[in-house]
């Protein structure tokens, strides 16, 4: 206790160290003063001796200060910082759950057995307890093998070691794991663009082509296949009520072949409604005045309500891919229709083809005259745009017809060998076999994405008998368009990539031009995938497809509804998305991905079915 110079007043007992009055003292006021003055403050004090770190009765035990007590003794911005800390490791940490989650969950996808699925029933990883959602055209999980199995009271289905699920959780109403959700994609064209051509998922908003409903008619058999009857029947609705070719409206020939004319044809085909094959035939005839060209080679565009074809403005020049891609759909309407026209107008520009001069060991020219029916700009071989599914055509109208058109077949192997002989070399470090192109006896190690049609043509060709070796080659081309895209930070290929041929260590074979880095959502590579995995067993394709789905719904996927072509596929952080989803990622991509994940031999055929350029099935005249 502290002394101020005053003595103190104290008490009995008081302790040791204390002052008290002498005894016998007067405290009193003095005489003559009417009030005595104020007795000094009383005080008591307590003298307690207390040992450092101890408790205050003499324990031994050490007492820890209170942690409520530090913190307030704590400033406001040490606590603040505090705290800010404390939320930040929190959201890592959720974060990190997450990640680490979803690894385990691919892990554990990965590592269990390949046993049977019961019918009528979902994968899911019971020992995580949730739905691994969001990846595909509805959810997808990796979960045991198994045949395709469809759930009875939505008809949606389970797809072996890839599952395409609907929804978050099963409703109540169906079986157990079943459940209904429309595709993201079909969800976004139905939303913001439908009836019209192609969806432009960024504006919400959509662009049209030939003003035909060309993503509608496109998709009409991805949703047959997929067992989405209900929205099937809402498409179809609009076709039979809205579908209207009586109008003055220019079309592409080849595009309007493919896409509208082949989905009508395969939609009859899966579905039996009499409607499809009536839409077909009366779009056929309107088709028709194209082939009136002094060559009877086609011109490219044509009027179907005028009836007034012509070449494009520039040239009067057509593509030789356009005029020789379109013989499965006009071929298979004749055979329909009873009607040979369009059958031998078709054959005719293959007759014709046949017979031309400018050819290099089966390779063609990117050009054809419409008046002269000769091939121009020569010299100039790709298995790229303009030229790339000549080939594709020779081989599927031979098994089309049942293999009996010798004619096709040589023209076909005899353009393998000149792939072989010119365009065929290898990368460096990888040694990966591209398909290069020629300019005038110059070779350029340019390969556009369309070229990775090829590894699934030739698997094909050598289902049907050809030579083994073609399959070797399909198998080392399907090698190296699935490094187109996994050499890229999006995991997603360019349109046009360039092979390194030199030997540099520090250098990846597949080099990218900045004008080349867009992706549109292209099938090309996802097809050849289906084949080669339809036909040799060999589930790495199944791995490498799932790799590219992933991919495909990280950086192309609109949260609110549809899938977005971007600009850049070496840039992860911004892709630049180009608002437009092309109609043949609903009629081609994501398809072939479907099937790519369906263990069922049965579903689609390929001793049954042919699929056209644009993925839609026709069937083999004398099935093999």
């Amino acid at each position: 206790s502290r002394d101020d110079g005053r003595r103190r007043s104290g008490a009995p007992g008081s302790k040791q160290g204390f002052l008290t009055p002498p005894e016998g003292e007067d405290l009193r006021a003095p005489a003559g003063v009417m009030y005595p003055p104020p007795a000094p403050a009383r005080r008591d004090f307590i003298s307690v001796t207390l040992s450092p770190g101890r408790s205050y009765d003499g324990g031994q035990g050490l007492r820890r200060r209170s942690c409520w007590r530090k913190w307030k003794q704590l400033s406001r911005l040490q606590r603040t910082v505090v705290l800010f800390l404390l939320v930040v490791v929190m959201l890592f940490g959720l974060l990190s759950y997450v990640h680490v989650a979803h690894w385990v969950l691919r892990f554990r996808s990965f590592a269990v057995s390949w046993r049977g699925v019961p019918a009528g029933t979902w994968c899911r990883l019971t020992s995580l307890g949730r739905w691994h959602l969001q990846l595909g055209l509805h959810c997808s999980l990796r979960c045991p093998h198994g045949r395709l199995t469809r759930c009875g009271a939505t008809g949606q289905v389970c797809l072996g070691a890839h599952t395409l699920l609907s929804s978050s959780q099963p409703p109540e109403q169906a079986p157990e794991g079943c459940g209904r959700r429309l595709p993201p994609a079909w969800a976004g064209y139905r939303k913001f663009a439908w009836g019209h051509g192609e969806l432009k998922p960024l504006t919400r908003s959509f662009s049209e082509w030939f003003g035909l409903g060309l993503t509608l008619i496109d998709a009409l058999d991805t949703m047959w296949i997929l067992g989405l009857k209900k929205e099937f029947q809402e498409a179809r609705n609009w076709v039979s009520k809205r579908l209207l070719f009586q109008k003055d409206v220019d079309v592409n020939l080849f595009e309007s072949t493919i896409r509208i004319l082949g989905g009508l044809l395969s939609a009859f085909h899966l579905s039996g409604d009499i409607l499809f094959l009536k839409k077909a035939e009366d779009f056929g005839n309107r088709l028709m005045p194209a082939f009136r060209t002094p060559s009877k080679i086609p011109y490219s565009d044509v009027n179907i309500g005028t009836g007034v074809a012509h070449p494009p403005r520039w040239t009067s020049d057509s593509t030789v891919a356009e005029v020789t891609s379109i013989q499965l759909e006009f071929r298979e309407l004749s055979r329909l229709t009873g009607d040979k026209k369009f059958q031998e107008a078709a054959e005719e520009v293959t007759r014709r083809v046949h017979a031309l001069h400018g050819k290099l060991d089966g390779l063609v020219p990117m050009f054809i005259n419409t008046n002269s029916g000769s091939f121009t700009h020569l010299g100039v071989f790709t298995l790229g745009a303009r030229a790339d599914s000549y080939y594709e055509y020779l081989l599927k109208q031979w098994i089309q017809g049942g293999k009996k058109e010798r004619q096709l077949l040589e023209d076909y192997l005899e353009a393998v060998d000149g792939i072989r002989k010119h365009l065929l070399a290898r990368s460096e470090p990888r040694k990966l076999t591209f398909v290069g192109e020629l300019n005038h006896g110059r070779f350029s190690a340019k390969m556009d994405h369309l070229v990775c049609f090829l590894p699934g043509t030739l698997a094909l060709g050598a289902h049907h008998g050809l030579p083994a070796e073609h399959m070797e080659l399909a198998q080392a081309l399907m090698d190296t368009c699935y490094q187109m895209y996994r050499q890229m930070e999006t995991g997603l290929s360019p349109e046009i990539a360039h092979f390194n041929l030199h030997h540099t260590k520090a250098v990846k074979d597949v080099q990218v031009k900045a004008a080349d880095r867009h992706n549109l959502l292209r099938p090309e590579t996802v097809e050849s995938l289906f084949y080669l995995y339809r036909l040799t067993g060999d589930r790495k394709y199944q791995d490498w497809g799932w790799e590219i789905l992933h991919s495909f719904n990280t950086y192309t996927r609109v949260p609110s509804g549809g899938y977005s072509s971007i600009s850049n596929v070496q840039d992860p952080r911004h892709p630049q998305p180009r608002d437009k989803m092309e109609s043949f990622f609903l009629g081609e991509t994501l398809k072939y991905l479907y099937l790519l994940f369906s263990d069922d031999p049965d579903l689609l055929s390929l001793d049954t079915y042919v699929f056209n350029t644009e993925a839609h099935p026709l069937p083999i005249w004398a099935p093999s």
